[in-house]
């Protein structure tokens, strides 16, 4: 292990990236970079992940550092605006970083604020993009009940489907029940990529959409195997990535054989600084290349000493879990 451990931890570079809007409780957003012989892969799980998770997303970037990626079918992948939970004063300026992105999903269900946020929001966006596909994420923040009671509020918006409304599987399904007449689909993103089982929400019918992450699934191999066997139209989203992670995500929307969906993969936008030339919207799509960072930026938003450490005690932690 000792060996494997100093032969990743010379590979890896960690850098500190600043947000352009505050992002899931964060102004900045450390990542690992790791190089290879096939390129670089990002580790980026969240801090509070613990050994056991985060190592499925070093699993992923050592894929993706090693390994060449999976043919594509595509060369370009459409993806969505993404909203934070900011009030509608700010929804103009955030939509404004994407470039013609047909479809908007918008944060609800933050903590410390009501539905009467999440419709003002939602309305901001339908008043500013008339024409727009809107889709909510909700990050599994509601109960059965308040998530009844929101979807019914925000159904007038015309709703392409609601993302993780309840954070279980049963949940999910009770609440899918209850809402077939309005006829909007559920995607379960937490309920495949955090489960022990992620073709589990799947096989209970509690979901018409499954949204996946190349790197909480270990890799864009795993990604497509479980879209297969789940048998459901798949949306591939990011986790706030650098342009290198974006381009793993892009890498797997690229290589499905349907895309039926706008990927969630625009989240460039919401950095303000990048490692590589951003990895941004342009006239609503992203290029499915790999990327490589550019080495004066490395330098630029490398992290500072102390957190350098942080990610290699974590490097030590997640690899017997490998």
């Amino acid at each position: 292990m000792d060996l494997a451990y100093e032969r990743l931890a010379d590979r890896m570079h960690v850098v500190s990236l600043p947000l352009a809007t505050r992002f899931r409780g964060v102004d900045e957003r450390e990542v690992a970079l790791l190089s290879g012989p096939a390129g670089w892969g990002e580790w980026s799980p969240f801090l509070e992940y613990g050994p056991e998770e985060a190592a499925r997303w070093l699993r992923a970037a050592l894929e993706d550092a090693e390994l060449e990626r999976p043919a594509l079918v595509r060369s370009r992948v459409p993806v969505n605006a993404t909203l934070p939970a900011v009030g509608p004063a700010a929804v103009a300026g955030v939509l404004a970083r994407y470039d013609r992105c047909r479809t908007v999903k918008v944060k609800v269900a933050e903590r410390g604020q009501t539905l009467d946020d999440d419709v003002a929001r939602v309305a901001e966006v339908r008043t500013l993009l008339p024409d727009a596909r809107v889709r909510v994420d909700a990050n599994g923040g509601w109960g059965v009940d308040e998530a009844e009671t929101a979807v019914r509020a925000l159904e007038r918006f015309d709703l392409e489907y609601v993302e993780q409304p309840c954070a279980t599987v049963p949940e999910l399904a009770e609440l899918r029940s209850r809402l077939h007449r309005l006829a909007i689909p559920i995607a379960a993103d937490e309920s495949v990529r955090k489960a022990t089982d992620p073709l589990l929400v799947a096989r209970a019918g509690a979901a018409d959409v499954v949204v996946v992450k190349a790197q909480p699934l270990g890799g864009i191999r795993a990604a497509l195997a479980i879209v297969a066997e789940a048998g459901l139209p798949a949306v591939v989203s990011s986790a706030l990535d650098s342009s290198v992670g974006l381009s793993m995500g892009a890498g797997l929307a690229a290589a499905l054989p349907a895309l039926p969906y706008d990927c969630g993969l625009g989240t460039g936008a919401l950095l303000s600084a990048d490692v590589a030339e951003p990895l941004v919207p342009v006239d609503g799509s992203i290029a499915a290349g790999r990327v490589a960072p550019d080495p004066a930026l490395l330098a630029a938003h490398a992290a500072p000493p102390e957190r350098v450490e942080h990610w290699r005690a974590r490097l030590a932690a997640c690899l017997p879990h490998l």
